[in-house]
């Protein structure tokens, strides 16, 4: 099986937003909301330059983990996500589910792994809909510098639902199949909201009082256990992607708790999902024009132009899906497991191959892209169940299908390549039930200084919107890599030192700081 990096990160990014869960009671069935327009936004807070010093670095006093060898399940998960050997401990921290329905109750254990021999610990918090936070942060330290390890010990976290913190399996393989399967140039989308409204069937069903308890307002909650169980006054962390939007909302739920944080990838603070695929659409593209470029630069086996045989084959798998023992590989499949493998740039040279192994006929590279999504195991739980339910828990947006129609025929014209992904994820939540409570606006007030990530060409968290959140965030100091994929730390070496200085020294870097490809 070829890397799973980040995998399943882009399919669900649609559903990603800074809103909070539904309270809808568990027995109600998912209801379609039509909205046509952007939902009420809330306005930024002004920009100046944070009052509040760098917290001290802080060395656990009274940590209750037990940490001791991980056990097989995810010593078997971190070899089939094929991370780098790195020496390992496992623990247990003890949290609430706190559903709407029975609000302060039922214990929730969280599945949490440190990497590395140094004192003072950075809790990691990754994209729910990629690979668990363990595996995140077993890799994140495998790409630093040694040094950083002796100094730091990195704390991955499995979120809620994810990883082996209560893994949610709520729809089942084939409603998965479908939805990952959709072929993006369909003009009418009805199939898949009826798709979508089945899966939201099966989660209703399946996880009861659990369902609502998924979003990242209970997730931020979840980081204060951990900080108490690691015995710190303050919470130093870092956020990739969507992970990051959940350490604002830490910080705006517990300010006087917030230690060194850096947020590598913002998401997009709209609340309007058309506005937030539209720029990830756009940031696909890009993406993929870079990938593209150095790809002919390594001459590389899709020839002189990688996006015409990347044209090419998702129309010859339109035509023609390609067999396979397990799962075959169809035009809407390889166009998400392309996507899905721009976010790792460490790994183009391997996707580039996958993409000439299906071009020949051979489509098992591709479809190992997408495995993460549709297969279930205790070493791998499906990353799309329980992307879904988050997501769907914590956006408000719903169009209706003649809008969704409409946009997904504007955008496959403008974006060619993923235009009409990026319409079908906004069909994800359409027939969930929404949330009671308004949408959550990160204000980040009172904060100390946030060291800010922007990528160049970044497929998940476009550079675009993450300078908007941080033009939102009072004490935001952004660094912007010109480079692609999602994520810089452990890329850019340039970041990385930043990052590095700043959790280390309290060395804030300057404002508008760029590192090179």
């Amino acid at each position: 099986m070829g890397t799973l990096a980040r995998r399943g990160i882009v399919l669900l990014a649609a559903v990603a937003s800074i809103t909070t869960a539904c309270t809808a009671a568990p027995s109600q069935r998912p209801a379609i909301v039509v909205n046509d327009g952007p939902l009420e936004q809330v306005a930024p807070p002004p920009v100046g330059a944070s009052q509040v010093p760098v917290p001290p670095l802080e060395e656990p006093t009274r940590s209750s983990i037990t940490w001791a060898d991980c056990d097989e399940v995810i010593k078997n998960r971190l070899t089939i996500y094929n991370v780098p050997s790195v020496p390992v401990q496992c623990g247990r921290v003890q949290t609430i589910l706190d559903s709407p329905s029975l609000p302060g109750r039922s214990p929730m254990r969280l599945s949490v792994l440190k990497a590395g021999t140094g004192k003072a610990p950075i809790v990691v918090v990754s994209d729910i809909q990629g690979e668990p936070g363990t595996v995140k942060a077993a890799r994140l330290a495998a790409s630093l510098p040694p040094e950083f390890l002796t100094k730091f010990s990195l704390i991955g976290v499995d979120r809620r639902g994810s990883g082996s913190s209560e893994p949610v399996r709520c729809i089942q393989e084939d409603i998965r199949l479908d939805i990952v399967n959709s072929d993006p140039a369909a003009e009418d989308l009805e199939d898949l909201l009826d798709v979508v409204r089945q899966a939201g069937q099966q989660c209703i069903i399946a996880l009861e009082n659990r369902l609502y308890a998924m979003d990242t307002w209970r997730t931020a909650a979840d980081l204060e256990k951990v900080r108490e169980a690691l015995g710190l006054q303050r919470l130093s962390a870092i956020g990739i992607g969507e992970g990051a939007r959940v350490l604002g909302v830490y910080g705006d739920r517990f300010p006087d708790r917030v230690g060194r944080m850096v947020f590598d990838g913002l998401p997009d603070p709209s609340g309007d999902s058309m506005v937030t695929m539209d720029g990830a659409a756009t940031g696909a593209e890009a993406t993929f024009a870079e990938f593209a470029k150095d790809c002919v630069a390594r001459n590389c086996a899709l020839g002189p132009d990688p996006k015409q045989t990347f044209l090419d084959l998702i129309r010859k798998l339109r035509a023609s899906p390609i067999p396979s023992v397990d799962a075959g590989l169809t035009a809407g499949g390889a166009t998400r497991a392309v996507l899905i493998g721009l976010a790792n740039r460490s790994g183009w040279p391997a996707l580039a191959d996958a993409i000439a192994k299906a071009r020949d006929n051979d489509g098992a590279a591709l479809v190992s892209y997408i495995k993460p999504l549709v297969n279930d195991s205790r070493e791998q739980p499906t990353a799309l169940d329980i992307g879904l339910v988050t997501g769907c828990n914590d956006t408000k947006t719903r169009l209706a299908v003649e809008r969704l129609n409409t946009t997904g025929k504007e955008w496959r014209t403008r974006h060619p390549l993923f235009g009409g992904v990026m319409a079908q994820n906004l069909v994800l939540c359409s027939a969930w039930s929404v949330a009671a409570q308004p949408p959550l606006a990160i204000n980040g007030r009172g904060l100390p200084p946030i060291v800010v990530i922007s990528t160049a060409t970044d497929p998940v968290t476009p550079q675009a919107g993450t300078e908007r959140a941080a033009q939102q965030l009072p004490s935001a100091v952004l660094i912007s890599w010109q480079g692609g994929g999602h994520g810089a730390l452990g890329q850019s070496p340039c970041a990385t030192d930043a990052v590095r200085a700043f959790l280390g020294d309290g060395k804030v870097p300057a404002a508008g700081m760029a590192c090179p490809p």
